[in-house]
């Protein structure tokens, strides 16, 4: 177990994020990442290959990203641990598989605009971190989509790599984002990508399913010391209506959070031009404010928090029981 990596690359993302001029000057491991499926997808994926040909195909580029992203962070890790401050640039590294800075970030930018620079500011915020058609949402729509973000975000962009680098330090956490980046980019069940992309989705599926879960748990744990937010309720929820979620993971956080605010998440979508039906999250008010997104921002910060300590405790568990 790498408790010390993760809990490291927490604190320091939390800290520090990933700057800028920094992705300006080198680029970021998505990006990287992203490139090597692109180069992948259009040297593999091609019309003249059979449905199964291009399922197994999927499945060697998979292997591709996984090994491509995983045996650098392997070496890396292995290279500075003797190092003095080598735990230290080990963290730096780390850091830029989680996103609890950029998240917060982009989410609050989504209140401001809505609180006062008005709709079309803050359609043009949240199609930063949505994939439907901005265009289509009001202001309601608008702040219930940056608050499906963030709980589905804090799943699978800090519980999930956070705890597969707890699990295999710098090459869980560097294989998850991989893992995680292929599904966005080649996972949709789009014409092109159902065959190839089959691989990629349903291996994120599998490998989101604990953290989704525990994201969960922490968003009910974190309702239950957050003023104004029910903890009972997020957990009615959360179990109620997470299995109805068109996704096997994106629902227990989502469900939770809509059911400790009081808000009715998810639900009709529609993504580039096309209606999608899903499930909804929660039995409480689909009119949500502004200040909703606040309160959602409160509860994920109280969460964050509390996966931090498990992280630390876990980290300080050796010193703690020698042997």
């Amino acid at each position: 177990m790498a408790f010390d990596v993760a809990a490291l690359s927490m604190a320091l993302e939390a800290l520090l994020g990933y700057p800028a001029w920094l992705v300006r000057r080198i680029g970021h491991p998505v990006i990287w990442i992203g490139r090597l499926i692109v180069v992948l997808d259009h040297g593999l994926n091609r019309p003249g290959v059979s449905a199964s040909g291009r399922r197994l195909l999927g499945i060697f580029a998979l292997l591709v990203v996984l090994v491509g992203a995983a045996a650098p962070a392997l070496a890396l890790e292995w290279l500075l641990r003797p190092l003095p401050f080598g735990l230290v640039l080990i963290g730096l590294v780390g850091s830029t598989f989680i996103a609890q800075r950029s998240l917060h970030w982009h989410v609050a930018r989504v209140a401001q605009a809505l609180e006062v620079e008005g709709l079309d500011a803050a359609r043009a915020a949240v199609s930063h971190i949505v994939g439907r058609d901005p265009q289509t949402l009001d202001e309601a729509g608008v702040a219930r989509a940056a608050i499906e973000s963030l709980a589905e975000n804090f799943s699978d962009g800090v519980v999930a790599p956070t705890l597969w680098m707890c699990v295999a330090g710098l090459a869980g956490g560097a294989a998850y984002k991989a893992l995680n980046t292929a599904d966005s980019m080649i996972g949709h069940l789009t014409a092109r990508h159902a065959a190839f992309g089959w691989a990629s989705a349903r291996t994120d599926d599998y490998v989101n399913l604990p953290a989704s879960r525990l994201a969960g748990m922490l968003l009910i744990a974190a309702a239950a010391v957050t003023p104004g937010a029910d903890a009972r309720a997020a957990r009615q929820a959360m179990l109620r209506d997470a299995p109805r979620h068109r996704s096997p993971n994106a629902g227990w956080s989502e469900a939770a959070m809509a059911g400790a605010l009081g808000l009715k998440l998810n639900g009709p979508k529609v993504y580039a031009g096309v209606l999608t039906e899903d499930a909804y999250m929660g039995n409480g008010r689909s009119e949500v404010t502004a200040a909703d997104v606040r309160a959602a921002l409160r509860l994920y910060r109280r969460a964050d928090a509390m996966l931090m300590l498990i992280v630390l405790a876990g980290a300080a568990l050796p010193f703690i029981v020698p042997g």
